[in-house]
């Protein structure tokens, strides 16, 4: 049972890394498309999500919290 939570664990970490990385791409989407006026606003928006969200992308820790907070599971223990 403990490998069949610790699988899960993995899947909603890496489902909840793709939820944030298509955020990203459809904040780059919008700015670029809908805001930007000129070419250089276009490169700019183009460019600065996508690195603000890397500098600003959340902790192991909150991922883990928010996971145990909507499904239930929670990080497994490592082994040394």
């Amino acid at each position: 049972m403990t490998d069949n939570q610790n699988d899960k664990y993995v899947t909603y970490t890496k489902m909840a890394w793709v939820i944030y990385a298509l955020m990203t791409i459809v904040l780059i989407v919008i700015l670029v498309l809908f805001v930007a006026q000129d070419t250089e606003e276009r490169f700019f928006y183009g460019l600065m999500p996508a690195a603000a969200a890397y500098v600003f992308r959340p902790t192991e820790k909150y991922i883990s919290k928010l996971i145990f907070k909507l499904t239930g599971v929670s990080k497994p223990v490592e082994k040394e």
